[in-house]
């Protein structure tokens, strides 16, 4: 047992067997709550535990809670019956982390009573988080980190939460496709609420998200983090001929195991490996689909057999120059021919063509097609619709942050990280990493009524924000 005191008569733990529930009447418990259902997995069957509860003569409730999240349903069940409690009470969930938000917020439901008995009476701040990526799940974990008195819900429709870098190395024969994939219900926080629906639209004037079928979510502080989306369509033709006649991408989980098929079963020939124009998800990930590639050539010896031609819209090999030297020793070692500015912009599958836009130094621009053996395409990326059509978009297209707080500029009580926001790094989940922290930090100090302790000096069209004198604001 690992039992967590959260007050004096309450505590958590996460699963316990029928074994310990002598030790846990030893310990002075009066009630146990089973906050996790039966069937999760790795549950022990309430009834078990609830046996060996009654014939130690302790009371028993079973009030499960859905990974999913925390629903204001589960609140009001425990404020119902906490007054009436033989105490103190252990509650215990997969870790105990549902066991003690849903004690908190059932604790801020009941309102303040001459005895004490209840710590506020104040609702917790409402955080809706669009996107149940890498930064939407990051920034749950980081304001539950820092804070119990928060009610989080992401949105997202997705039924899959995927580990996208992963999809690079299946390409290049080193993952499988399955071990990249994830359940989103399985990757949602303890506690936080999960509805599975597409956003379509912002209102912040009245603090709500649109989502499918009409209906508007309340916020006090909102969170906008949905990635971007891949635009396939940029390309005329390629929608047509992915997945066969040799035209692959890494950048789509069905499309990555075709990768290494055709990189496996090439022995000669022409091999193409292209990038568009800034920005994309890892702006790496189309160098190392060549360098992979190209590796497994030269292991099987037929490198000098296949002629590779990298071809990338922008003008260098990577934006960060101290990393050039060093890429540059692998593209002489794999003898790969570098195309700056050349932009794909069509491709005939079934005659293996590839047509780029090439700009000459004098800023002219012709069209090239090239043949192909094997092609693995870097579509063109760009913001969700909803998003960059909406009132937080930038002119761009992306979500208007300052680039230190991560704060909207017009909208306090907004704000964005990932791939969605009009940051000037690299759209990387190192990038979310950094991010996600600055958030929580900064929504949680403005929630409070105070300034962001991360925010910078041009950040002055939010009112009452001003920066503080000797701060920092690097991130």
């Amino acid at each position: 047992m690992a039992i967590t005191n959260v007050t004096p008569d309450y505590s958590v733990d996460g699963q316990i067997d029928a074994s310990q529930v002598d030790d846990i009447k030893a310990s002075g418990f009066k009630t146990i709550i089973c906050n996790r259902p039966d069937e999760e997995s790795g549950a022990v069957a309430h009834a078990i535990i609830k046996k060996e509860v009654k014939k130690q003569g302790l009371a028993f409730h079973y009030m499960p809670i859905a990974g999913s999240g925390i629903t204001a349903d589960n609140v009001a069940d425990l404020a119902k019956i906490w007054d009436g409690l033989e105490k103190p009470v252990l509650a215990y969930c997969r870790s105990g982390r549902r066991a003690e938000v849903v004690f908190q917020q059932a604790q801020l439901a009941k309102p303040v009573t001459s005895s004490g008995a209840s710590k506020s009476n104040h609702a917790p701040t409402r955080v809706v988080i669009v996107g149940g990526g890498a930064a939407g799940i990051s920034t749950a974990s980081s304001l539950m980190e820092r804070s119990t008195d928060v009610a989080i819900t992401i949105i997202d429709p997705s039924d899959v939460h995927a580990y996208q870098p992963g999809w690079t190395m299946v390409g290049g024969g080193i993952f499988n496709p399955e071990d990249t994939v994830r359940t989103m219900a399985s990757q949602i926080p303890g506690g936080v609420k999960w509805i599975k629906k597409a956003v379509t639209g912002f209102q912040p004037k009245k603090n709500q998200v649109l989502v499918e079928g009409g209906e508007a979510i309340d916020y006090d502080q909102l969170v906008v983090c949905p990635g971007l989306t891949l635009d396939w369509q940029a390309i005329d033709g390629l929608e047509e001929t992915l997945g066969r006649n040799g035209v692959t991408s890494n950048y789509r989980f069905d499309l990555a195991p075709y990768t290494w098929e055709l990189v496996t079963g090439m022995k000669s020939g022409k091999a193409i490996f292209t990038q568009p124009a800034m920005p994309i998800k890892c702006a790496g990930a189309p160098q190392k689909a060549m360098y992979l590639s190209s590796d497994h050539w030269l292991r099987q010896g037929v490198l000098d057999q296949i002629d590779i031609d990298f071809c990338n819209a922008g003008g260098v090999l990577f934006g960060v120059k101290e990393y050039v030297p060093a890429l540059m020793e692998y593209v002489e070692k794999y003898n790969a021919n570098l195309s700056f500015n050349s932009n794909l912009i069509a491709i005939d599958g079934k005659k293996k063509t590839a047509t780029f836009a090439v700009t000459d130094a004098d800023g002219k621009t012709k069209k090239v097609k090239k043949t192909f053996d094997m092609i693995h395409v870097c579509p063109p990326q760009k913001n969700h619709a909803f998003v960059s059509e909406s009132p937080l978009a930038d002119g761009a297209g992306w979500v208007d942050v300052d680039q230190a707080s991560l704060q909207h500029k017009r909208y306090a009580n907004i704000w964005s990280l990932g791939d969605a926001a009009n940051t000037p790094n690299a759209k990387t989940a190192a990038a979310v990493r950094q991010q996600a922290p600055i958030v929580a930090e900064n929504l949680l100090a403005v929630a409070a009524g105070s300034p962001p302790p991360f925010q910078s000096p041009q950040n002055r069209e939010c009112p009452n924000f001003a920066p503080q004198q000797g701060q920092s604001y690097a991130y």
